[in-house]
């Protein structure tokens, strides 16, 4: 199907059915029950609520009912498109947590994108729900957002555009890099893109041992005491990367690596800069919809080992391999917040489902058509938050 076709057919279906999503009830209604699903019986359970709050999760839909927050400020690779022109994306992200994690998830587009307002508002608005996904929030206000949501809610808050892509990129990496006979410690690792998701990545790697990691933006390496171009996160990630101080633009520092992790921009990735890498590179090139570099022409130029942001080659690095069952894992033991072990477990769940002697070139991320993605990732997640204390409930068994 061309993009023409593939556009006039998703206004189609997005027009007929007035959106991906509804709300219908778990109970079919009749003159018997309702006076027990509403007046006068609904009463006794919010008496009950009244005097304890914890009971929301027995009496009602809140444990496995999240809020999809968002300001429109990076939609997609659509940038700043704002809150009314987000909704499609909203609704479409409600129906993967759906689909593939059993999650109940409701688009929450929000007007402003002051950063104490947000906070403010979704603070406001959290006794609905049992967690909160922050989604297309532009860097650096994400991170801030993130972090005084997580440190002000006693429910879970994940950001998918950070933790989502950086589960799925390390659980990606963890078998390029058996293929490759590679070890933690021989990996050299270049991210090219230093927002929400580039930033993330980083840490993620870096806090898992890799210890050496430049991260490059439009100005080039980030490196302790660069002026151009910086912001708090990027200093932050600066005091942990980037251990030589190498400076000059990604055709330069590029030189010897043997990694490349693009969250950037299309066709920034040449022939000429893979072949000024190690033999054999392992290249993740996740610019959507047109990567960093196409994989034809990066294994022209020598990379073994591919993955991209698209369905239609092989290693999709895909997100839906991660947040719903990160967030289902979450909401079946009542986590109070998402911890670093609960990310690594889902990283590390996600590189197991492929058995070490069915690794290949063409197959070391697993597909989202595998239905036990989400099972997997939530009950490795579940179990880590237990083993974390942050659990209000000690159950692990994934409610698909």
């Amino acid at each position: 199907m061309n993009v023409n076709e593939l556009k006039k057919k998703a206004l189609e279906i997005h027009k007929e059915y007035q959106g991906k999503i509804s709300v219908e009830s778990k109970i079919k209604i009749n003159r018997d029950n309702l006076q027990l699903l509403y007046t006068p019986g609904v009463a006794w359970p919010s008496l009950e609520i009244n005097k304890n709050k914890e009971l929301v999760y027995d009496y009602c839909s809140t444990g496995n009912m999240i809020a999809i927050v968002t300001d429109g400020s990076a939609v997609l690779g659509l940038g700043n498109i704002g809150s009314f022109a987000a909704l499609p994306v909203m609704e479409g992200k409600a129906i993967l947590f759906k689909a593939f994690g059993n999650v109940d998830a409701f688009p929450i587009c929000l007007a402003t994108q002051d950063t104490e307002e947000i906070i403010k508002i979704v603070k406001n608005i959290s006794p609905s729900f049992g967690g909160i996904n922050l989604e297309d929030i532009s860097s650096p206000r994400c991170f801030e957002i993130e972090r005084r949501l997580i440190e002000e809610l006693d429910i879970p808050v994940f950001h998918d555009d950070q933790h989502g892509t950086a589960i799925v990129v390390l659980a990606g990496l963890i078998n390029a890099l058996k293929l490759s006979n590679r070890k933690i410690d021989e990996a050299k690792v270049i991210v090219n893109g230093a927002g929400a998701a580039g930033i993330a990545i980083t840490k993620f790697l870096v806090d898992y041992g890799i210890g050496d990691v430049i991260l490059c933006d439009t100005q080039g390496a980030i490196y302790q005491g660069r002026n151009k171009g910086m912001n708090p996160e990027k200093e932050k990630i600066a005091l942990q990367t980037n251990k030589e101080q190498i400076k000059g633009l990604l055709e330069d520092v590029i030189k010897d690596r043997n990694v490349f992790l693009g969250v950037s921009v299309a066709n920034i990735l040449t022939k000429e800069m893979i072949q000024k890498m190690e033999d054999d590179p392992i290249i993740f090139a996740m610019a959507n919809p047109t990567p960093e570099i196409m994989p034809e022409e990066a294994k022209e130029a020598g990379a073994r080992l591919l993955a991209t942001g698209r369905s239609d080659y092989p290693n999709q690095i895909n997100n839906v391999l991660a947040f719903p069952g990160v967030m289902r894992g979450a909401l079946d033991v009542r986590a109070r917040r998402i911890t670093e072990d609960m990310k690594y477990a889902a990283a590390f769940a996600l590189a197991d489902l492929i058995p070490e002697n069915d690794l290949s070139e063409d197959k070391f991320i697993p597909s989202v058509d595998n239905l036990q993605v989400g099972k997997v990732v939530a009950g490795a997640v579940a179990k880590a938050a237990v083993e974390n204390k942050v659990a209000g409930i000690k159950g692990v068994e994934a409610k698909f």
